[in-house]
């Protein structure tokens, strides 16, 4: 889990420090710390962060464990051992990401319907679900979200983005800033293994319209809501109401 040093190295520079800024890019987690280095994490499907005032039992399986100074504890813990950690210079985080290709930020004010549709525009043989997944057009865009504003916008999500008109683009945008604000205000969505610091499910999963609801009415048109595999996930949508 942990990348690109060794762990005795790992401990040895983490040690001491003191956490000065917890932030985000992406799907990544920023945690600065006073030493001049960050803690680059990754959580990926069933990867963790626990706060604990005291460690029980189970918790000795975590795969990494931060001791504060009042003897709390942060556990990382990933059943599939999917995610990472990496330390990195704080000065030298900019030109990771760039290093990374990360797309702009969706929540970002520079983040203009003006904006997206020019992103679009150099990616116009594109299906439409897929791209916004990907973290090089997009930062921080998933699975569910992206499929969940697809059908906000009532759009296929196999759709071929040049195919787009003008209306759907701008619902698609202001759906997709919709949903990943309403997601936040929810504390997320627990479709998987995803809990918060405090081990709470996020409350958004009874908020979702379409994702995992194969089979069942459609809460717009009550048409039957289908799944197929596209770019490799699972993607529902409506076949009624999205063209």
């Amino acid at each position: 889990m942990i990348y690109g040093i060794k762990p005795e190295e790992f401990k040895k520079r983490v040690v001491g420090a003191k956490i000065e800024k917890i932030s985000r890019r992406a799907k990544l987690l920023i945690i600065q710390l006073s030493n001049g280095y960050s803690l680059v994490i990754h959580l990926k499907l069933t990867g963790r962060l626990l706060f604990k005032k005291k460690l029980e039992k189970e918790d000795e399986k975590s795969h990494i464990i931060y001791e504060f100074s009042d003897q709390s504890f942060l556990l990382h813990h990933d059943f599939r051992q999917f995610g990472w950690v990496k330390l990195i210079k704080t000065l030298e985080l900019e030109k990771y990401f760039a290093k990374e290709g990360f797309g702009p930020e969706p929540l970002d004010k520079s983040f203009t319907l003006e904006k997206f549709k020019d992103l679009l525009s150099k990616k116009p043989r594109q299906k439409i679900k897929p791209l916004l997944m990907d973290q090089t057009f997009l930062a921080g865009v998933g699975n569910v979200y992206a499929q969940e504003a697809c059908w906000g916008a009532k759009i296929l999500p196999t759709r071929i983005v040049k195919t787009l008109k003008e209306k759907e683009i701008s619902d698609l945008y202001h759906y997709l800033i919709k949903i990943l604000k309403e997601a936040i205000r929810y504390r997320g969505s627990s479709v998987d293994a995803y809990v918060d610091i405090e081990g709470k499910q996020g409350e958004y999963v009874p908020k979702l319209k379409v994702y995992n609801r194969e089979g069942e009415k459609c809460f717009r048109c009550f048409g039957k809501i289908k799944k197929i595999t596209l770019a490799g996930r699972g993607t529902y949508f409506c076949p009624v109401c999205q063209k």
